[in-house]
């Protein structure tokens, strides 16, 4: 089994949050966003608006027609645009932006992130300064196929996920164009490039340096 560490993806997770090394794999963090979530709400203090399995930063700004179905964490300095969808365990690390229309299923988004607008990410981490052009999706489950249990590619080898629920893992600072799809299961290295209109098979390496 290849190794996998999760901070060569994302370098910081916020203390507060339960720490997600702990767990071997990203898809098995995203399959337990319900009661990692749940259980961070816990934890706030008095700078958080919580109502029942919803907490909202006093300094974040969440526009008219959002829909929040916890538990959600909406961290400090996010902008939530209107008729953003958040469901099944969302966390927003500090100055995410979800534009207008998105829909963020049982994920994780960390500082500084951006969804510009109807966009959809699902069962997924997305690490720092990640920033997603309009329409970009980053797909969570096999439709199109009758046996819908997903394989990661990681290091050459074939992971085996058990599961049929998973995006994809973005490290930080990457960028994806517009209308470009991301398939269930993909690993991006932090810095990585999707270009516009471009469909991602699992696994896409960062672009050499300059």
């Amino acid at each position: 089994m290849p190794i996998f560490l999760l901070s060569d993806y994302i370098k910081r997770a916020p203390t507060a949050l339960p720490p997600l090394d702990r767990y071997a794999w990203p898809w098995h963090v995203t399959g337990q966003a319900v009661a990692l979530v749940g259980e961070w709400l816990r934890t706030l203090g008095d700078e958080y608006r919580v109502h029942n399995d919803i907490a909202v930063h006093r300094t974040a700004t969440v526009e008219e027609g959002v829909v929040l179905k916890g538990p959600v964490v909406v961290g400090a300095g996010c902008f939530l645009a209107a008729h953003a969808y958040l469901r099944g365990g969302v966390f927003l690390d500090e100055g995410v932006t979800i534009g207008p229309g998105c829909e963020v299923k049982s994920s994780f988004i960390f500082q500084g992130a951006t969804l510009a607008h109807f966009n959809f990410v699902g069962d997924s981490l997305v690490g720092a300064g990640v920033n997603l052009e309009a329409g970009a999706v980053i797909a969570n489950h096999y439709n199109e196929r009758s046996h819908k249990d997903i394989t990661v590619r990681l290091a050459g080898q074939l992971v085996p996920t058990g599961v049929q629920k998973f995006g994809a893992l973005i490290g930080d600072g990457s960028r994806l164009g517009a209308n470009a799809v991301t398939s269930p299961g993909t690993l991006l290295g932090p810095g990585s490039v999707v270009g516009r209109l471009e469909l991602v098979e699992q696994v896409k390496l960062p672009f050499p340096p300059p």
